[in-house]
């Protein structure tokens, strides 16, 4: 009988360890509304945050190729990229956006290419035809391929800001100083 006083007087005791202290209910408490403020802040940037699936983006037909998106980026190196429609324009002997006006000579040569960072790569396909492939970890965006395939060529290349490297801005910079009006952000 001593033994069932002692294992009843131990369980009251335990019991009254179970009880819920103002301390730890106040721990509680702050634990749960944490939680719940970052669920909601969580559902909020996922159902309501608009600027997650805009891009900003070059109307081709209203760029006038200034130069300004490949000094006006935030980044060191600009989001703006040239792009080949390779459908309209996908083997060439001579490409006008890949040589200079005043190429003496159709080679590789650096005095021979528009390009100031090497950007626009060339490959032998067949006699006469290269392919034309556009490097965007070199491209600048300062658009001058862009400028002389216009004016020259088909009008294949044109700029275009890469999502892959821009910051989605809630400003674009580069919108901002566009003579054109050509940037805009889209859904």
């Amino acid at each position: 009988m001593k033994k069932k006083s002692e294992e009843i007087a131990n369980s009251t005791a335990a019991e009254i360890n179970k009880t819920t202290t103002r301390r730890t209910f106040l721990t509680d408490a702050a634990r749960w509304a944490t939680g719940a403020v970052l669920g909601m802040f969580s559902l909020h940037h996922i159902f309501f945050k608009k600027s997650a699936n805009q891009v900003w983006q070059i109307d081709p037909s209203r760029c006038v190729q200034c130069g300004r998106c490949a000094t006006e980026c935030v980044l060191v190196q600009s989001a703006v990229k040239c792009t080949h429609d390779f459908q309209r324009c996908g083997y060439c002997e001579l490409c006008f956006g890949y040589f200079q006006p005043s190429a003496t000579a159709l080679t590789e040569g650096a005095e021979n290419q528009l390009c100031p960072a090497g950007a626009i790569q060339r490959r032998f396909i067949e006699e006469p035809y290269f392919e034309y492939t556009i490097d965007k970890k070199l491209c600048i965006g300062c658009g001058k391929c862009v400028k002389n395939c216009g004016a020259y060529g088909n009008g294949s290349l044109y700029l275009q800001i890469d999502p892959e490297y821009c910051l989605s801005c809630n400003e674009c910079t580069i919108a901002r100083v566009c003579p054109a009006g050509a940037i805009s952000r889209y859904a």
